[in-house]
């Protein structure tokens, strides 16, 4: 069964440059020109993908993101700019988009992205549906609990909403517990791919953590920043 792909643009000329090629490439694909009827697509026709512009008549791609992740909607969302602006960029990721792309782009470029969020999605989703609970896997440190196979954590046992990028990088920096990782490792782990040193990603993903997890986030116990190198996740407890 083919995926569906929700493209959102305002620009007819890449709504069916877009369509052609991601249906080229076996998709299903379905459109909207107008952030309105890009949103209620999104919520009632269950895209597997949303390709979102920024710049869009009624609402903007950063309020779809947004609302869409409000409602707990996590379909994965690549989002398009014409504006190389790192601002837009991190926060459009910090809103819960999955990946960012500018304009203009080949569309080599944008099927190799497209199929390499559902590559992801599908690997996330193998770990929330394994039956199994294999409570060897958990990972504790003070009072934070990681379960990776049902992609959930706890802190002091009340559950932690997370964005999909933050619970990996949880994650990845509690798998190296103790151990100082820079923001290019952390970029190319989590983000699997490069993002030209933009590692001002890290930290406003590493922030948004801390103020899930640490009881004072200006004196963190658990993600430690090691200046001049990167961060490190410890237990407290070892340290008292």
């Amino acid at each position: 069964m083919s995926k569906k792909i929700l493209v959102v643009d305002d620009e007819q000329s890449i709504v069916t440059l877009l369509q052609y090629n991601l249906e080229q490439a076996g998709y299903e694909v379905i459109t909207a020109q107008d952030g309105s009827e890009g949103f209620e697509k999104a919520i009632t026709d269950a895209p597997d993908l949303i390709v979102l512009d920024l710049m869009l008549p009624s609402i903007d791609g950063m309020e779809i993101c947004k609302q869409l992740r409000q409602r707990k909607v996590m379909t994965p969302i690549l989002m398009l700019t014409a504006k190389d602006d790192e601002f837009d960029k991190v926060l459009g990721l910090e809103l819960g988009a999955d990946d960012y792309m500018t304009k203009p782009f080949s569309p080599r470029e944008i099927i190799a992205r497209v199929k390499a969020i559902l590559r992801r999605v599908r690997s996330e989703d193998a770990h929330m549906h394994v039956k199994k609970e294999a409570e060897e896997n958990n990972i504790i440190i003070g009072d934070l609990k990681i379960m990776p196979e049902r992609y959930e954590a706890y802190f002091e046992q009340e559950r932690l909403d997370f964005t999909p990028k933050e619970f990996e990088l949880l994650l990845y920096l509690a798998k190296h517990k103790g151990r100082v990782l820079t923001r290019d490792q952390l970029l190319s782990a989590v983000w699997n791919y490069d993002f030209a040193g933009d590692t001002r990603i890290v930290d406003v993903h590493i922030s948004h953590l801390r103020e899930k997890i640490e009881r004072n986030t200006k004196k963190p116990e658990y993600i430690k920043t090691i200046r001049g190198l990167g961060y490190k996740l410890e237990d407290p407890k070892l340290n008292e």
